[in-house]
């Protein structure tokens, strides 16, 4: 299976991918001003990485409902379903574009948030969430458990 991660935005798409190994890894942002740019090269990327299921954030409020930056991502995440033909879920991304945001030192972060960045790390964030949970690590890894 392969995984794409999704911070949906109108100016600019974060991107990771993921694999059954679990692990999500960020890819360069779409940052393209035009939107049918932009939204053919997310098309075509995803052909290229034969992408079998989308993960798009969700950015639900923070008391559980859904506003107008959380219906477009699901408008986009159902237009994407239906141009690539395969399934995308929502994951909620409440904070992720913060933490990572967070992860960079304050000095860089205006300078890197035109670039795509700071979405694609939070791509990566909200992809690893849904990674672990479709693939959690086996019962008995030694992880967590006195030796």
């Amino acid at each position: 299976m392969r995984f794409l991660g999704i911070d949906y935005g109108t100016r600019r798409i974060g991107l990771s991918y993921g694999d059954e190994l679990g692990v999500a890894t960020p890819l360069p942002a779409l940052v393209d001003a035009d939107p049918a740019r932009r939204w053919e090269a997310l098309l075509a990327l995803a052909r290229q990485r034969g992408i079998r299921e989308a993960v798009v954030g969700h950015p639900l409020n923070m008391d559980d409902t859904a506003g107008p930056k959380a219906k477009e991502a699901e408008a986009f995440a159902a237009r994407l379903g239906a141009a690539l033909g395969c399934p995308v879920h929502l994951v909620d991304e409440r904070l992720t574009s913060h933490e990572a945001e967070a992860s960079l030192p304050p000095s860089r972060r205006r300078a890197v948030r035109a670039s795509g960045v700071i979405d694609s790390r939070a791509a990566t964030l909200i992809l690893q969430d849904y990674l672990d949970q479709r693939f959690p690590p086996p019962v008995g890894t030694g992880e967590g458990e006195d030796a």
